[in-house]
């Protein structure tokens, strides 16, 4: 009798058990979705830098950049390039961070989006590598190494709260 008892408290537990709802597993991350094409840093001695490349969504949702950092700056911005109320293109703080639509591309490029490196802190040489860290708007980040390229051109002018002419500091 005590063995049945077992047997049937065994069975009716395994098909409790078998009956409840699979634990929902943690969703995916906006980080996962992302990826870096052909990014590279523009080489400088000094003062300012920008990154370039093309960010790719794989994902089915819109993902938002909203910061980077990078160890090769004291302060870094994502910026966009507009034309201001004289007609002049200008650099400014993309507010609201880059939007990189689902299943699509974001190109970052000179005279365009940008991700703009303030206070260097030490050469970035042709050849070296830059590494950054990108936080999206869940909270996720990605991480990327960019090679530093010579590059000169696309010498906008920043207008925001500082007062930095890109063309003497060879950033952009």
């Amino acid at each position: 009798m005590l063995l049945l008892a077992v047997t049937t408290l065994f069975a009716a537990t395994g098909c409790a058990a078998a009956a409840e709802p699979a634990t929902p597993t943690a969703s995916a991350s906006a980080a996962d979705s992302i990826t870096i094409e052909d990014a590279w840093v523009k080489a400088a001695d000094d003062g300012m830098s920008a990154a370039f490349g093309t960010l790719e969504n794989t994902g089915d949702t819109d993902i938002t950049v909203v910061s980077a950092e990078s160890p090769a700056s004291t302060m870094i911005e994502l910026h966009e390039t507009v034309e201001n109320d004289s007609g002049d293109m200008v650099m400014q703080a993309k507010k609201g961070g880059f939007v990189i639509p689902a299943g699509a591309s974001l190109e970052l490029a000179p005279g365009g989006n940008h991700i703009m490196l303030m206070g260097l802190t030490a050469p970035l040489v042709a050849g070296d590598d830059a590494t950054f860290t990108l936080t999206l708007s869940d909270g996720s980040s990605y991480d990327f190494t960019a090679p530093a390229k010579d590059y000169t051109g696309a010498n906008e002018t920043y207008e925001g709260d500082m007062d930095m002419d890109m063309e003497s500091d060879s950033a952009n």
